[in-house]
């Protein structure tokens, strides 16, 4: 009985190697049948010794020691050997990652620049207004009284391109007493052009401010207002984009009682661009 189960085992494990293998030569019913015979004579011997086995001793049967049939090959390991190629190393890694969108060459939109914001221009994207405040002296000379009169300054610029722009100003100064409870007040005012060369933290500058002036006190000369002309320039320095330090020296020429007056003029402050 041992020999019949192993041979039958031996037959049935063949059978799964052979379909497992894919292999051209497959087992089909008619082949099976051909089989047969042949095997036969070879089982026979194997089934009369071990039935005079079972007869003698039923103990001796090997059916209860008979273990499951396991398989050559499992599955897992069949799945396994279909491996997918081998890559060199570094391939995948290199590999570019496929783009989500790919802009077509042909659509205008694609290759046009972002437009600038409307406030920004010239080399280094600056602003176009500017607002100054500072502290203001300016030396009065004249031919009734001389005055140091100490006081403020604002200025206000618009720049048409990256070098020229328009300006206006205003600085009013305050002096000592000089007459019979009198104080110097001197106010000079007015706009005209203004040319700059805007670097990226120094931007020296030059203008020319044409407008008026006025002064108190009243004096026997006559009147109290004036023609005037600012005439120099100064040097910002660029803290960051929004603020900057101002230095400027101007030549002020008045015309207060028919006269000329050469006066001068310093000031010092902070710019704001916006």
């Amino acid at each position: 009985m041992k020999r019949l189960f192993g041979l039958a085992a031996l037959l049935l494990g063949w059978t799964s190697v052979a379909q497992a293998q894919g292999t051209a030569a497959t087992l089909t019913p008619a082949s099976t049948t051909a089989l047969t015979p042949t095997l036969m004579p070879a089982l026979m011997p194997a089934l009369m010794n071990d039935q005079s086995d079972l007869s003698t001793d039923p103990s001796a049967s090997s059916m209860a020691k008979i273990t499951p049939f396991e398989p050559v090959f499992s599955w897992d390991e069949l799945l396994a050997a279909k491996a997918i190629p081998a890559v060199a190393p570094g391939v995948l890694a290199a590999a570019p990652t496929p783009l989500a969108f790919a802009p077509d060459a042909g659509d205008p939109a694609a290759s046009a620049p972002a437009p600038k914001p409307k406030f920004v221009f010239g080399g280094r994207d600056d602003y176009r207004w500017q607002l100054s405040l500072g502290v203001d002296w300016i030396r009065f000379r004249s031919s009734v009284f001389d005055a140091s009169a100490v006081g403020f300054r604002t200025a206000v610029t618009y720049y048409t391109n990256s070098w020229f722009g328009i300006e206006g100003s205003v600085s009013a100064a305050f002096a000592p007493q000089i007459f019979d409870k009198e104080h110097v007040k001197l106010v000079v005012y007015g706009g005209g052009p203004k040319i700059a060369w805007r670097q990226r933290q120094w931007e020296p500058w030059l203008h020319a401010i044409v407008g008026g002036a006025h002064e108190q006190p009243q004096t026997e000369e006559g009147g109290r207002n004036a023609f005037a002309v600012q005439l120099g320039g100064g040097a910002d320095y660029r803290f960051n984009p929004r603020f900057s330090g101002r230095l400027q020296a101007e030549y002020v020429r008045t015309s207060f009682w028919s006269q000329a007056q050469n006066n001068f003029q310093l000031s010092a402050g902070l710019v704001i661009h916006f």
